[in-house]
């Protein structure tokens, strides 16, 4: 039996990852923590923590987890450069699944990728579209920073994810969210993400490899964030038996 505690348990996710639970025998949902709970007062019960809260909670969560030797999941996006690197340095002592998104299919879709972004070399451009319900918060999704960091390794590029207007080089990539204005014709190491939002659409991704003559898509949409809940579940039995170090889904899916 694996004892989860649900961190974020009032938002969208962490309501879904409450709703799907019980179709897991095997997790019991022995904590729910939300803003002004204390996670103090019930993490010595848990085996693993689930983290679906905000960007600015994350890092004190991994601390607090660390010093109650507790394995953790997380699902919140939206953290800066700076403070992902600190998450993965304070992580180190416990074991921690940490993904953009916990969709099985999402996860071959950053797959698929890869290998698509090999394959096809550099005469095709890249792009990558998202699109989520209107009340999601970060831009571009954690997802489609991923899929933009696949890209760029393929092609031994550093992916900027932090800059928007106005596109600046970093090293041989250029990125930016979008286009505007007179950005003049597309350089060919460019990496674009275009963020849309709107309605309840549980997360929508596609990448695009456009040749001369010919164009390759790939696509994968969420119709229901139960997805995401079931995925993370499956990490949190997965990471309980882990030794520390830090895993993403790809290791839960045995696809890496």
């Amino acid at each position: 039996m694996t004892k989860v505690i649900v961190y974020g348990s009032k938002g969208r996710l962490g309501q879904a990852l409450l709703a799907c639970a019980p179709n897991f025998p095997n997790i019991q949902i022995v904590g729910q923590v939300d803003l002004g709970d204390s996670l103090e007062a019930v993490i010595g019960q848990a085996d693993v923590v689930v983290d679906f809260s905000s960007p600015k909670a994350t890092l004190g969560l991994v601390k607090c987890c660390v010093a109650a030797g507790k394995a953790m999941v997380i699902g919140t996006t939206g953290h800066t450069l700076e403070v992902r690197a600190e998450i993965r340095r304070e992580a180190g002592p416990i074991a921690v699944v940490w993904a953009s998104n916990f969709s099985p299919g999402v996860n071959v879709l950053f797959h698929l990728t890869h290998s698509a972004a090999e394959l096809l070399g550099p005469d095709f451009d890249l792009e990558v579209m998202e699109m989520h319900h209107r009340l999601k918060k970060d831009a571009p999704s954690g997802t489609a920073k991923t899929l933009a960091e696949i890209l760029a390794g393929v092609r031994d590029q550093q992916f900027a994810g932090e800059e928007t207007y106005p596109r600046q080089k970093v090293k041989k990539a250029y990125t930016s969210q979008g286009r505007r204005g007179d950005t003049g014709g597309r350089d060919c190491n460019e990496i674009c993400v275009h963020s849309l939002r709107g309605g309840d659409v549980a997360g929508d991704h596609t990448v695009y490899f456009a040749g001369d003559g010919e164009r390759l898509e790939l696509t994968h949409r969420a119709s229901s964030p139960r997805v995401f809940a079931n995925g993370a579940l499956r990490a949190a039995q997965w990471v309980h038996k882990q030794v520390p170090g830090l895993y993403s889904m790809g290791h839960v899916l045995g696809l890496v």
